[in-house]
């Protein structure tokens, strides 16, 4: 695995990781587990590191009963999202943080470049989530949703607004918003779809914002979802609670030095 995996806590229960943007958490069942040619994922990585954790947690059956392993895998961030990812170590950690993450108790913060310039400095997004009915790999917080629609709260804090001149004359194009989002449930995709739902998308986000924001020129330089777990705030088995602070990776670094400059 080329990517570099920093350690940002540790005990002898959990283990917090940053996890780089373009590495996914688990296989999806896309490639046979023992192919040489398939992707490697976060799971390979605490394999190999943590291999007393192989039997931790739940599997992920697919349908022809091919069970792939979730070693400590309690929650889950995008392959494009950067940030603080927890694993417990061993089946009773997991179980503590698993009630945890169920009971809507662990405090997660993420950091985002949005399109626009969004004009409350604060604000909750409240609105379900359901799988998109044109795209199977889209979730939608909007009329265009097959079979349930979930629950789903996220709050946001506007950090920094910044106006750049963009390639068409409409108002809200012409800038970039700096912010933090708490998410309060965990639906899949949730702070992408949110942002969508209220026509601010996430910048650089090839699922959701749309062609009219793609094809602009690239003015904060990301080349993937402009999206970092940046905090997380959980009780760990000893009885502690920790808090831990994901340092931004370099394309972070360089877009939030635009903002403050």
């Amino acid at each position: 695995m080329n990517k570099k995996i920093d350690i940002l806590y540790e005990d002898k229960d959990v283990v917090v990781i940053n996890k780089p943007a373009g590495l996914v958490v688990h296989p999806d069942g896309k490639n046979k587990p023992a192919s040489a040619s398939r992707e490697k994922t976060l799971v390979d990585w605490i394999l190999k590191e943590y291999p007393r954790t192989k039997n931790v947690g739940e599997p992920t059956v697919l349908s022809d009963g091919t069970k792939l392993l979730r070693p400590g895998i309690v929650h889950r961030i995008d392959r494009d999202t950067s940030g603080a990812l927890i694993i417990a170590k061993n089946k009773k950690a997991y179980e503590f943080l698993k009630e945890q993450f169920q009971e809507r108790e662990v405090h997660k913060v993420y950091n985002a470049f949005v399109y626009g310039e969004l004009k409350e400095d604060r604000g909750m997004i409240d609105r379900p989530i359901g799988r998109s009915s044109t795209d199977f790999r889209m979730w939608s917080a909007q009329r265009n949703v097959r079979g349930e629609m979930r629950e789903a709260v996220t709050y946001y804090k506007v950090l920094a607004r910044k106006g750049l001149p963009a390639a068409t004359s409409t108002a809200q194009a012409g800038g970039f918003t700096f912010l933090e989002a708490m998410p309060k449930t965990g639906r899949t995709h949730q702070i992408r779809v949110h942002f969508k739902a209220i026509n601010y998308p996430i910048v650089q986000d090839t699922l959701y914002a749309t062609k009219f924001y793609l094809e602009q020129k690239n003015q904060l330089g990301f080349e993937r979802t402009a999206l970092h777990a940046r905090e997380l705030e959980i009780e760990v088995p000893s009885g502690k609670t920790i808090k831990v602070i994901a340092p931004y990776p370099e394309d972070f670094e360089k877009a939030v030095a635009l903002f403050i400059e």
